[in-house]
């Protein structure tokens, strides 16, 4: 059975973010149940090995947090994570690489570009080729995942184009197109879709999720200025590549009649209402039937 876990909901910093003094912070501080650590997933075509969806920094407290990831305890060493696969390269999704270097084999999936990135970085070398062996997605070609042994795990992923922007610390130096993709799992006739970055929704990518089981969709922003509002910040949504949710031209809108089971938001900055439980914002994301998940919720 397909299954995904949330291992992690927020956006960069996560909630609490350790600088952030904002309201919503401030909450999350004394209320253990908003918070959470960045946005990452692990998906399963048996239950036993899994696939991580991007490295976020918080990795080694959320596999501490999720018993699907403990090691065998038939062994000294072992971990049930067969690979990761990554949406872009921005240190969110990445950093947590580097908490794998421990000796445990595993597959790296991503885009070209995102490749060509980690292989500029030295650092990244801790991930020798021989154990952590480099693959590239390809736009609309679907993959087969192996497990670190060569056999079968039963899943596949194929990536796709999502309007988004490059990674941060690369702005000014390429252009875009490439950097964020999209990805599609199946297992089982089972399908997945993850979108953790989304700057707008373009007529394929609606067709892509029209009909879906479960979408995990980019949940940043409530509002566009939200971060300028707040004083926590000077660019817009549209100017970071994330789509806010409400509005006639955010998410909610553009997703709602496309007939998707299951709507699930990740990605969500400190900044977003949503995050408060009992917010009008939260009443509204809920009507609308979307699902703001903790951390550990299971999908399957």
């Amino acid at each position: 059975m397909l299954t995904a876990i949330v291992l992690g909901v927020a956006a960069g910093g996560g909630v609490p973010q350790w600088n952030c003094n904002c309201g919503i912070c401030q909450d999350a501080r004394r209320d253990p149940a908003m918070q959470s650590g960045q946005a990452s997933l692990a998906v399963s075509a048996d239950g036993r090995n899994w696939f991580l969806v991007n490295a976020s920094p918080d990795l080694r407290a959320q596999v501490i947090a999720t018993p699907e990831l403990h090691p065998d305890p038939a062994h000294l060493r072992h971990t049930p994570i067969a690979g990761v696969v990554l949406t872009n390269g921005e240190v969110d999704a990445v950093a947590g690489l580097l908490s794998m270097r421990e000796g445990s084999p595993f597959g790296l999936w991503a885009a070209p570009k995102v490749l060509d990135t980690l292989a500029a970085n030295p650092i990244f070398g801790v991930l020798p080729p021989d154990r952590v062996p480099r693959r590239p997605l390809n736009l609309n070609e679907a993959v087969d995942l192996p497990l670190p042994d060569g056999s079968p795990s039963g899943l596949t992923v194929e990536a796709f184009d999502v309007p988004g922007k490059v990674a941060w610390y690369l702005e000014g130096t390429a252009p875009a197109s490439g950097d964020t993709i999209g990805l599609t799992f199946r297992a089982g006739g089972q399908t997945i879709h993850v979108v953790t970055a989304c700057a707008g929704v373009t007529p394929e990518l609606a067709e892509r999720l029209r009909g879906a089981d479960t979408v995990f969709f980019d949940g940043t922003l409530w509002t566009d200025d939200e971060m300028i509002r707040a004083g926590l910040g000077q660019k817009t949504g549209q100017r970071m590549g994330h789509l806010s949710m409400s509005g006639p031209d955010g998410s909610m809108a553009a997703l709602g009649s496309l007939g998707i089971r299951r709507k699930v938001f990740v990605h969500v900055n400190n900044s977003n209402p949503v995050l408060r439980p009992n917010s009008p914002e939260r009443q509204a994301v809920e009507a609308a039937g979307w699902i703001i998940p903790q951390p550990g919720s299971r999908f399957a």
